[in-house]
């Protein structure tokens, strides 16, 4: 099976490593619109080939699409134009309401699947691929229903090859969701890390005093601006509902301090301690 991969960064470049070691697919055809991504994962052998969007319609099977949402969204309808009986076309991108509103105003929606494995790292770019990223990891596939089902299955098939447990879901509850456990810990680790940066204008204190809590809050905000601004855009009312709940819940957090409540910050502390039961079931 041929099977092209739009975005060669840690997503897709990952994706390709897998697919490819792991027998899904018989040759890899990449597509980035930065030369230098496409020249390293043609070097680091990521991909067999690179190629054109319209010529990767033409030459794949199946069309991955591991690019920035708003890029995502402009590039679907393309692909649709020209997709051939039997080809599917996956988006993996982080929201899906978007792309998926675009999608059904195509007549070739059936070859479409909106995904979204939850998957990544805070690196980017082809040399921050690796086979394993995916592996025993959730992925989402929304709105299957509009699909056919035989591409539904083809996208069952290749994330399970990935190792990855699927789920279907409604793709305006995905970003509902997606909002709260994704996207607000991603604005508090760029938040975080903006605030130390504006206060503690000595580096060198940043770098001796950082212990392996602030490293860990603040990893997130080595992320991709370029993939990230189009995620918070795209997703903005559930973000802005999400961050209403949050801001409360920090002024809250503040007041207690202010006021030395030390007995009720110990109770809500030992509150939200039930989140680590909550995560033991992923």
């Amino acid at each position: 099976m041929v099977v092209g991969v739009v975005g060669l960064g840690l997503i897709g470049g990952s994706l390709a490593i897998s697919l490819k070691k792991r027998g899904f697919a018989s040759k890899i055809i990449g597509v980035d619109n930065n030369p230098n991504h496409s020249s390293e994962a043609l070097d680091s052998n990521i991909v067999d080939e690179v190629c054109g969007l319209s010529q990767v319609a033409q030459l794949a099977d199946i069309i991955i699409l591991a690019i920035p949402v708003d890029a995502g969204k402009a590039v679907l309808p393309l692909l649709l134009d020209q997709t051939k009986e039997g080809q599917v076309i996956i988006d993996m991108g982080s929201t899906k309401g978007g792309i998926c509103m675009v999608a059904d105003q195509h007549p070739n929606r059936k070859n479409f699947v909106a995904s979204h494995p939850i998957a990544g790292t805070e690196n980017a770019g082809p040399s921050a691929a690796f086979d394993g990223l995916y592996d025993n990891k959730i992925t989402i596939i929304c709105d299957e229903e509009k699909s056919l089902p035989s591409a539904v299955n083809v996208c069952k098939k290749l994330y399970e090859t990935l190792n990855m447990r699927v789920q279907f879901m409604d793709s305006q509850e995905h970003d509902r969701h997606i909002a709260y456990v994704s996207h607000l810990s991603h604005i508090t680790s760029f938040v975080l890390g903006q605030t130390v940066l504006e206060i503690e204008k000595d580096e060198k204190s940043i770098f001796n005093m950082a212990g392996s809590g602030f490293a860990s809050t603040v990893r997130l905000a080595k992320s991709s601006p370029d993939m990230w601004a189009p995620i918070f855009e795209q997703n903005q009312e559930h973000l802005s509902t999400a961050l209403e709940a949050y801001i409360k819940n920090l002024e809250n957090f503040k007041r207690k301090i202010e006021t030395g409540s030390k007995d009720e910050l110990r109770d809500l502390m030992g509150d939200v301690n039930e989140i680590r039961r909550v995560l033991k079931g992923i």
